[in-house]
């Protein structure tokens, strides 16, 4: 696979396994929801479920890659609040492990949108 459709096709992938996973395993994103947002958390995890679904065909498909993939920087963006809280969460009541991790994700968002970004060049 050439470098520019790995470059297409890894944001469709990862969006798609994302997307799978919230509707599969809602339990461990509901609770990231941040608590400001209304409703109930898992209406928003199964939201952005099928959102990333949605973002994973765009991305897939050249006549809608360049707006699957602005659409996927600002669910990223949109998201990143729910990082923050897992974050925050760890650092309440999180093994060392898991206050590495959900700290390291946080700046590790910035390749991720940049990938998506680029993927609708």
């Amino acid at each position: 696979m050439s470098s520019g459709r790995l470059r297409r096709a890894a944001p469709a992938a990862l969006f798609g396994v994302a997307g799978v996973a919230h509707l599969l395993r809602p339990e461990g994103f509901d609770a990231i929801v941040p608590r400001v947002l209304p409703g109930r958390p898992r209406w928003w995890t199964t939201g952005s479920g099928w959102a990333e679904l949605a973002l994973a065909a765009g991305l897939a498909l050249p006549a809608t890659r360049r707006p699957a993939s602005r659409a996927g920087v600002v669910l990223l963006l949109a998201v990143w609040p729910a990082n923050a809280q897992m974050a925050l969460d760890a650092w309440r009541s999180g093994s060392v492990a898991r206050r590495a991790v959900t700290t390291a994700r946080l700046p590790l968002q910035v390749p991720l949108i940049r990938l998506v970004a680029a993927a609708g060049r």
